[in-house]
């Protein structure tokens, strides 16, 4: 291990543009110390680190560069600290370098955080323009068509709606806000997810007359946004836990839209009201099971 502390900056800004910046943190630090951790090879890890890290005062900026399993903390006169927390998880962190932070190395840094937040509010905003279209266009279309499956997807597309608004809200924030907002919006898609199963109960007692070709068509409509949401947030899935969260939603989207256009052809074929119920009782499940695991991500 080589600890330094020179006047130099430790590396080219050539080298900080080609790091991932999460957060912009506070990089106008003091000192900038440079961490080997051997087991750090995928964003869960990242993660993990960023939240370990989190409840440090004063605050440190974090540059990560996963492929060679480094981690660069700008802080102050911390370090001690620093390295506690980062080797009581167990990944084998050893600190290699600490140098003095040069003025070119915060404003690169602070640079490249401030474009990767425009990057997901630009995304998140689209996916809430989005879902929110949808969800208007869905609950007026379904309550027309009687089908609870088409009923059940609009709640889905409101709850997504939510989850957007809220991990907008988050961009740019700690790790420990991005968490508590990706819980609220799983406490709310459950509760959503509730209330379309019970709608389904109440038409399977009082009875209804789904019109499979307003299933089928706004079913193909919402699957064809809801694709376009999975490739908007794709790059950006892994990007803490507000966008774990939005990724979740979007993917049960997808299959809860051909559960909609499969119960729609089933519908015409057969002539029941049946195979709409038990898609819509599906959705609703699907709905539960990604709440579900919202409410179980840790980092």
């Amino acid at each position: 291990m080589k600890e330094t502390c020179t006047g130099k900056c430790q590396s080219s800004s050539n080298e900080i543009d080609a790091i991932n910046v999460e957060d912009n943190g506070s990089f106008d630090k003091a000192f900038t110390s440079e961490f080997i951790v051997p087991k750090m090879d995928c964003p869960s890890e990242e993660r993990l680190i960023r939240l370990t890290l989190d409840s440090i005062e004063p605050s440190v900026g974090l540059l990560f560069d996963i492929p060679d399993r480094k981690v660069r903390v700008f802080h102050d006169d911390n370090l001690d600290e620093i390295k506690t927390k980062l080797e009581s998880l167990n990944f084998g962190a050893k600190l290699e370098t600490t140098q003095k932070t040069c003025a070119d190395e915060v404003s690169k840094a602070a640079v490249s955080a401030k474009a990767t937040q425009a990057r997901e509010t630009q995304i998140l905003m689209w996916l809430l323009i989005i879902n929110g279209f949808m969800f208007l266009v869905e609950i007026v279309v379904g309550w027309i068509a009687q089908s609870t499956g088409l009923i059940a997807d609009s709640l889905d597309m409101f709850a997504d709606a939510a989850v957007y608004g809220l991990a907008l809200y988050v961009v740019g924030h700690g790790v420990k806000k991005k968490l508590r907002a990706a819980h609220i919006s799983g406490w709310l898609q459950m509760s959503l997810a509730l209330g379309a199963l019970s709608e389904v109960v109440r038409r399977f007692i009082f009875g209804s007359e789904p019109v499979s070709d307003l299933m089928m068509g706004f079913g193909l409509a919402a699957l064809i946004a809801n694709v376009a949401c999975l490739m908007l947030i794709f790059k950006n899935r892994e990007s803490g836990a507000h966008m774990k969260a939005s990724w979740i939603f979007s993917a049960n989207d997808v299959i809860a839209n051909l559960g909609v256009i499969s119960a729609g052809a089933l519908v015409a074929w057969t002539g029941s009201r049946y195979p709409d119920l038990v898609i819509g009782f599906i959705i609703g499940v699907i709905v539960l099971n990604g709440a579900r695991r919202i409410l179980q991500l840790k980092s």
